[in-house]
């Protein structure tokens, strides 16, 4: 004997016209096999109203959560569900510390510091990707990419406008500095956001030097300027060790093995 499908449930014209007009697509979408759940197994009106409107809150969660984390612009999208804090050089007691975000309330900047490959980058985006997911919103860029900006803003002098966009953001962070030559545009751009940012907005900072070398990198004065900012209300982690990337190319675990 073949097995009878049941026929999905449909939602009655009038209801969903109503749902639609009071925008609430995550309730509409489960609506009509809810009633029917609830039809079937004889549940209270106040349970039906409750589990629509519960369904559409965590939908517009989702989706608001969607919505910032595409805003944020990160590079790769990891989080710390992949992150090892055995392995990092960063004290644990200052990582715990960090990943209440309670530095980001008090308005304080993060400055993560070290060689290449331990782990800069990876932490102050799995950082990131927490503040987004507390509801809070993140804006990513490198170094570079503050040079472009002020290329494109100069010409109609429109860059305080776009600094006080980016600091719409809870946390500004700037991603590998040092690791390229700083263009006069890029080191204006970063002195630009760190000094609208001062005591209103958090900024991260991942860099190959401790910001006490920025001038080898930028002119002295602005260099000056921006780490005198950057660092009076900052907490400051040196990483140390060898490249955990080239470890884990040299020990085979970069790649999966092929057949």
């Amino acid at each position: 004997m073949s097995p009878v499908h049941a026929t999905a449930p449909v939602l009655a014209p009038e209801l969903e016209a109503l749902m639609r007009q009071l925008k609430m697509p995550h309730a509409r979408a489960l609506a009509p096999e809810l009633i029917a759940t609830a039809r079937a197994q004889r549940w209270e009106p106040a349970e039906v109203i409750k589990a629509l409107f519960t369904e559409e809150v965590a939908g517009r969660s989702r989706s608001m959560l969607a919505t910032r984390r595409k805003a944020a612009g990160f590079p790769t999208g990891k989080t710390f569900d992949t992150w090892d804090p055995a392995a990092s050089s960063i004290p644990a007691p200052t990582q715990q510390a960090l990943r209440t975000l309670e530095w980001i309330g008090r308005k304080e900047n993060v400055v993560i510091c070290g060689p290449s490959g331990t782990g800069k980058t990876f932490f102050l985006e799995a950082l990131g990707q927490q503040v987004v997911e507390a509801g809070m919103r993140v804006a990513w860029f490198r170094l570079e990419d503050l040079g472009v900006l002020m290329r494109a803003h100069r010409s109609d002098d429109s860059v305080t406008k776009v600094v006080a966009r980016i600091l719409r953001a809870d946390l500004v962070v700037v991603d590998d500095i040092g690791l390229l030559p700083v263009g006069t545009d890029a080191a204006e751009g970063l002195y630009r956001l760190v000094d609208a940012a001062y005591e209103k907005r958090s900024i991260a900072v991942s860099s190959n030097l401790h910001p006490a070398g920025f001038d080898e990198l930028m002119p002295k004065t602005l260099a000056t300027a921006t780490v005198d900012r950057l660092l009076h209300h900052a907490h400051v982690c040196q990483t140390s060790g060898e490249s955990i990337r080239l470890s884990q190319a040299l020990a085979g675990k970069g790649v999966t093995p092929m057949n």
